[in-house]
């Protein structure tokens, strides 16, 4: 998957639109910033990626994707912090309005959900992702 560097994300999030959207994307990025410690990479010229992992499955398909990141969509903003092997419901109860999909969730508005929570399910999501695969920081970060 094509990556780009943190000058590229800094360009990307002053396109983000509606106004409210690009805000909620910057505060997200504060988050995620202050959750990982890492820089972000621009994966697929629309989604800011913190880390990555190689893997390679059973069936040898193989390749490397974020560890964790979110997209700030049009319509919702999508928060790729659960790689789909754990259970995380029980913090999922505490998060505020979101609609769950296999491996990430939906937010209409940051405002929506609480952002301790948001940060400790970062958190799960990494150390879920990280006991399975080598996480590795984007380069500067």
């Amino acid at each position: 998957m094509e990556q780009s560097g943190p000058d590229d994300v800094a360009a990307y999030l002053d396109t983000v639109l509606p106004p409210r959207r690009q805000a909620d994307a910057r505060r997200l990025d504060r988050i995620f910033r202050e959750v990982t410690g890492w820089v972000p990479r621009l994966w697929s010229g629309s989604i800011l990626g913190y880390g990555s992992y190689a893997y390679t499955y059973a069936s040898g398909r193989s390749g490397t994707y974020l560890a964790t990141g979110f997209a700030p969509r049009r319509a919702k903003l999508s928060v790729y912090i659960m790689p789909g092997y754990a259970d995380f419901d029980p913090l999922l109860a505490q998060l505020g309005k979101h609609k769950k999909g296999r491996a990430c969730l939906y937010i209409n508005t940051l405002s929506d959900v609480d952002e301790e929570v948001l940060a400790r399910l970062i958190r799960a999501g990494l150390e879920d992702l990280g006991q399975r695969w080598k996480i590795t920081p984007a380069p500067g970060g």
